[in-house]
């Protein structure tokens, strides 16, 4: 099985620490908690996850520099009206967005999108799952997110994948293979679960990221 060590960051005007994870993994966190002494809570954005605090060897401070100011814009009667309204984001923008926020490789959030829906806001699976990273209605619900909403869509979506990385430290077949079949299915063969679809599954993002990591 192989897995993959992950150098999780952010932007540079962010502020936090990162969580070094037994596996060589660091882990781009807000904030952290020890909650009743047996559970460690790692916060990101507005949400957290938990997992064993023995999975996590040490924190280190986030020593970044904040970005430089921008130079100021024009004034906006100086700015043509069609520039005011902005483009909306493609596809591969809304999942670069969400694998910065989360501290996730670009090519990973790209390959699961195409793998799940060829990067298509209206696919529609057989089993009810919507759109571009085709969240289950349930799914996206948990997460606090409109599943019909392409930015939601991809943004809750990277987000669970990024707390299935964790739950799993950072076995990415693990976790590609609780996206795909849940994390009951992973949890009940302690592997990935011998099931065709769930393999194939598996092979096919290691192609699409392949594909990402090339552009």
């Amino acid at each position: 099985m192989r897995f993959l060590v992950i150098f999780l960051s952010l932007s540079a005007a962010w502020s936090g620490e990162f969580a070094v994870f037994s596996s060589g993994a660091r882990l781009r966190i807000d904030r952290h908690e020890l909650v009743d002494g047996a559970r460690l809570r790692l916060y990101s954005g507005d949400g957290f996850s938990e997992l064993s605090p023995s999975a996590v060897v040490r924190f280190e401070p986030d020593d970044a520099i904040p970005a430089a100011r921008q130079e100021a814009s024009p004034a906006p009667s100086a700015v043509p009206s069609t520039l005011l309204t902005p483009e909306p984001l493609s596809a591969a923008q809304l999942a670069d967005q969400a694998a910065d926020k989360y501290g996730l490789p670009r090519q990973l959030v790209r390959g699961v999108m195409a793998a799940e829906s060829g990067s298509a806001q209206n696919a529609v699976s057989p089993k009810g799952a919507i759109g571009l990273m085709q969240l289950m209605p349930s799914t996206a619900q948990d997460l606090g997110a409109d599943p019909h909403d392409a930015a939601q869509n991809v943004d809750a979506g990277a987000r669970y994948l990024r707390d299935l990385l964790v739950k799993y430290n950072f076995a990415l077949w693990h976790a590609l293979a609780a996206y795909n079949a849940g994390p009951g299915a992973v949890d009940k063969y302690g592997a990935v679960p011998p099931y065709r679809e769930t393999v194939e599954y598996i092979k096919r993002v290691d192609r699409e990221m392949k594909k990402a990591a090339g552009n």
